[in-house]
């Protein structure tokens, strides 16, 4: 064990200075000056624990010592509860009132708790106004506030407060009057998606227009994989632990960037597995073994990622990623852009939406199928799989037709109004994920491997250097694509044969005209087709 204590990685988000490592944060919005030095008031809104607050921390200090103006980060956190329109208000000013008291301005903390007692401070509909007016009349320069976390405001609240803003925006050049020369609402999501949300009749055009500018939305990136890189070599550097190539090209497969995924999964390995003995290189097994055990373990932050698949528009959205149908969902769609914000799906390199990382992918996967599979429980049979060398996978497949056929229809959890996660589209393609894993429980991996924006999800199984890729589809999609696309699979996979599972929900047929097994020969490849 290495003598020296070092820092660690912190997985609440981007690493604290003095504390643990990290990345300089600035760099990574550099539009947010132009923003601040344009006077504009604008979002800033990035998925949870992506290092907002971490930036608005550096970015007030770094104002605050520019010489040139002031600036107060100020925390909403804690609205949530609140719907009554003046207990949110006085909240709020509370709020401001207490981050004039934390300011390392001293200007700005001798001016706390002085504003109580103007008139009209007490009237709800003019609270926040007058009291940023009255602080900015009182500081010799400009001041620039920050909202975080203001995505928590709720209900007739939030209408007032924006309401306010946006009279003190527009007044805020007239004689008598001052308010932030820049100002910003930081959260999960865009303005325009929590107003929506709350009140559908505004469209946010009026209430928020301070912030119908051009470029008003900015977004905190995840980290690039030099980044990631250059993050993990701060702990090389302090420690002499080496992160092999392979272990770095894993955690960027597993994470992609995100931050808070990104510290996690090396103190997984530093803290947990090897109990901080900084003599072992870190491996890409190391890497593999801590993203498994996220993905089992479910911190806070993936199980606040899960409790959106319960909501409506959540579901909407990730049925169809889920099912390869999301050409369904307009681009445009204020419940994709919702998703996006959420950090639960990005855009590939065809700009197709996909689970955010891999790991993500994993969990939002087994919570489903682990719920098919609690209502499963001995109704599958348990017959040889494999031979020591493959996997009869069209063995399965039969097997599965006679469950499918005999035993579906007493499985609650195809009834959407049961289901926790109600999926439509993809709830048969997790049907035979869950079976599979059921039933292939040892020595091979089985999983889902999505092909957004091509009409298609495959199941891979993958055992002893062989993969075996089962294409899913319902039965008014199935056509002469399904065979092409699956072709092109087996060829990227160097493998000669595929099958297709087509599920067909036709309550008027019989099951003897549901039930086939037929093989076809496509472009060099063999196909099982398997009707069910």
């Amino acid at each position: 064990m290495n003598a020296h204590s070092p820092k660690r990685f912190n997985t609440t988000g981007p690493c604290v200075p003095d504390k643990h490592y990290m990345l300089p944060v600035l760099p990574r919005l550099p539009d947010v000056d132009y923003m601040i030095e344009g006077d504009f008031y604008f979002v800033l809104h990035a998925p949870r624990q992506s290092g907002k607050t971490t930036f608005l921390d550096f970015l007030t200090d770094k104002i605050n010592s520019s010489g040139k103006m002031y600036a107060l980060n100020c925390s909403l956190a804690g609205l949530r509860p609140i719907k009554d329109r003046t207990e949110a208000i006085i909240t709020i000013a509370s709020q401001i009132n207490m981050s004039m008291q934390l300011s390392s301005v001293e200007l700005i903390k001798e001016k706390a708790d002085t504003y109580d007692l103007l008139p009209g401070i007490t009237a709800p509909d003019r609270k926040i106004r007058i009291l940023l007016n009255r602080l900015c009349l009182d500081l010799d320069r400009d001041l620039a506030v920050f909202f975080d976390e203001a995505d928590l405001l709720t209900g007739p609240g939030l209408l007032t407060f924006l309401a306010q803003i946006r009279d003190g925006y527009n007044s805020r050049h007239k004689p008598g009057n001052k308010f932030p020369k820049s100002l910003a609402l930081v959260g999960m999501r865009d303005i325009r998606d929590y107003i929506a949300s709350e009140h559908p009749e505004y469209k946010g055009e009026h209430l928020a227009s301070p912030f119908n500018i051009k470029k008003k939305a900015l977004t905190l990136p995840n980290f690039t994989e030099a980044e990631s890189q250059a993050l993990y070599r701060q702990h090389t550097e302090a420690t002499g632990q080496i992160f092999e190539d392979r272990a770095i090209a894993k955690a960027w497969h597993w994470s992609e960037g995100q931050p808070w995924l990104v510290n996690a999964l090396a103190d997984t390995v530093i803290a947990d597995e090897l109990r901080n003995d900084f003599s072992v290189a870190i491996t890409g097994e190391h890497i593999d073994q801590a993203a498994e055990l996220l993905i089992k373990r479910r911190d806070t932050h993936i199980d606040s990622l899960l409790e959106r698949l319960t909501e409506t528009r959540v579901i909407k959205v990730m049925d169809a990623v889920f099912a390869g149908t999301i050409s369904s969902v307009p681009i445009n769609s204020d419940d994709r852009r919702y998703c996006q914000d959420l950090g639960l799906v990005t855009n590939d390199e065809d700009g197709n939406l996909r689970p955010a990382n891999k790991i993500y992918t994993e969990v939002m996967s087994r919570v489903v199928t682990d719920q098919i599979q609690h209502q499963l429980g001995k109704e599958v049979s348990n017959f040889k799989w494999n031979d020591g060398n493959i996997i009869f996978i069209s063995e399965l497949l039969t097997d599965f037709q006679k469950f499918w056929r005999y035993d579906s229809r007493s499985f609650p959890f195809l009834n959407s109004d049961f289901a926790i996660y109600k999926f439509d589209e993809a709830t048969h393609s997790f049907m035979l994920l869950a079976y599979l894993q059921k039933i292939v429980n040892s020595g091979a991996i089985v999983d889902k491997q999505y092909a957004e924006g091509r009409g298609a999800v495959d199941i891979s199984v993958r055992y002893k250097g062989r993969e075996y890729l089962i294409e899913v589809k319902l039965e008014y999609s199935y056509n002469d694509d399904s065979l092409t696309q699956l072709a092109g699979y087996l060829d990227t996979a160097g493998e000669k044969e595929g099958w297709l599972v087509i599920f067909d929900r036709n309550k008027d047929k019989s099951w003897d005209d549901k039930i086939y097994i037929k093989t076809e020969l496509y472009k060099n490849k063999i196909i099982y087709v398997f009707g069910c």
